[in-house]
């Protein structure tokens, strides 16, 4: 007896070689940054290839993947979960990023060519488009974008990559607070300090360049802080050594 073959509509569409885990890593990755997976939250592969309507193997591989971005993390008995936001580290990660906000910047400043500027204005005026639709994930990406544009007219690879890896560890941090800001000042995003690092990147202004970049991440200190301060811990304090 031949085979029964189902309907056309019961088919599973195929999929590109490595589509599937593309698609699996860019949907967890967008949940998880932007809050909708939570941080703790279990991620299993069985449940996941079920939702995703594929098989394990590409789902793992997402999963790898995340984890080497630190968005995930596989505990002592094998299951995954999404990372944890450690609030203790905070002021370390605050100590790294402005060394690094402000070593990329200076650079910028110094070794910008026009086609460097032009970039950087472009990924300026998509970051003020993307805080006046509110859509947070947007927000934190086209911001990510404006910095590492800073970052590539520096030309320091070594540098840029580690500002990367930063900027990506802290947008479940801006997430976070996003709202807060938004009902709180207004809107007040740090579109205008934007403006001024392009601005001293322009005008080759290395020690200007530098004295922004520095007061770029002690807002971002301050608005989260302020954030934890009303939301969560009562309380916050840096210990000596963040950026301040």
């Amino acid at each position: 007896m031949p085979p029964t073959i189902p309907p056309p509509d019961e088919v599973e569409p195929k999929r590109a070689k490595g589509s599937g885990v593309r698609f699996a890593y860019d949907s967890l990755r967008d949940e998880i940054l932007s809050l909708a997976l939570a941080p703790g939250a279990l991620l299993d592969e069985t449940t996941l290839a079920e939702r995703f309507g594929m098989s394990r193997s590409p789902v793992r591989e997402a999963l790898i993947r995340l984890a080497g971005e630190e968005l995930v993390v596989t505990l002592a008995n094998r299951s995954t979960i999404v990372a944890p936001i450690d609030i203790q580290s905070f002021p370390k990660y605050v100590e790294a990023l402005d060394i690094a906000q402000r070593m990329n910047t200076r650079l910028a400043a110094e070794l910008r060519t026009e086609t460097d500027l032009a970039t950087i204005a472009k990924r300026q005026r998509d970051f003020v488009a993307a805080v006046k639709t509110r859509n947070h994930l947007a927000m934190s990406e086209a911001n990510r974008a404006f910095h590492m544009a800073i970052a590539h007219a520096g030309r320091n690879p070594y540098l840029s990559a580690f500002y990367d890896r930063l900027l990506n560890q802290g947008r479940r941090m801006l997430h976070l607070h996003f709202e807060f800001l938004e009902k709180g000042q207004g809107g007040l995003l740090l579109t205008d300090e934007h403006e001024e690092m392009l601005d001293a990147i322009r005008q080759r202004d290395v020690e200007r360049a530098d004295h922004l970049a520095h007061a770029h991440t002690r807002q971002f200190q301050h608005n989260f802080i302020d954030f934890m301060q009303h939301n969560y811990l009562g309380k916050v304090t840096l210990p000596k050594g963040a950026a301040g």
